[in-house]
């Protein structure tokens, strides 16, 4: 993983994903694929808040 893949969350994000992902797995996913698929959404938000501040 490059370290432009790496997130910088706020604790207020990081509760937020810890939710998102409690609540997956109560759905019946996974832990490692709730988690990776939090982590994408993530990134891919990241990615979209970085294009609009250029």
């Amino acid at each position: 993983m490059l370290d432009n893949d790496l997130l910088h969350l706020t604790h207020e994000q990081q509760q937020l994903a810890v939710e998102k992902i409690q609540e997956l797995m109560a759905q019946g996913v996974g832990s490692g694929e709730a988690i990776a698929l939090v982590a994408k959404k993530l990134r891919e938000q990241n990615r979209v808040d970085k294009k609009k501040e250029k």
